[in-house]
């Protein structure tokens, strides 16, 4: 199986960025090569439910965004690397949450795509002070 790792959260003023990354162990998820799999990051802020931020294609080439960070976050992934990136850019205070890194192993409806995605990292922190 697969093991999600995030890292590069932390502090951060108001219209700073920064640069997550989630990297992957293990090459293979039920039989299929991870890079196979449409990957996704997911947020949680303080006292709320957790929440979709964006998603990448398998082979890196398109991906989507909450309307929230649209134009301001960009995700990217290396495959020969195992690895996929989160670029915060314009920081805003309700971007302060856990992020975590997820697989999506299924379909999920367009309203609940967290229900779309397992083997979740264990989240890294980013903290944006106003």
């Amino acid at each position: 199986q697969v093991q999600l790792a995030e890292s590069g959260g932390g502090p951060v003023q108001t219209g700073g960025s920064l640069r997550l990354s989630c990297v992957i162990s293990g090459r293979t998820l039920n039989g299929r090569s991870i890079s196979s799999y449409a990957l996704g990051w997911l947020r949680q802020p303080p006292g709320k439910e957790r929440e979709f931020v964006g998603a990448i294609t398998d082979d890196g080439d398109y991906a989507i965004y909450a309307d929230s960070v649209k134009g301001r976050f960009t995700i990217s992934r290396d495959n020969a690397e195992n690895t996929m990136y989160l670029q915060m850019n314009n920081l805003q205070p309700d971007d302060t949450a856990l992020y975590y890194c997820a697989v999506e192993v299924r379909s999920a409806p367009s309203n609940q795509p967290l229900l779309g995605y397992d083997y979740w990292g264990q989240g890294t922190q980013v903290t944006v002070s106003s």
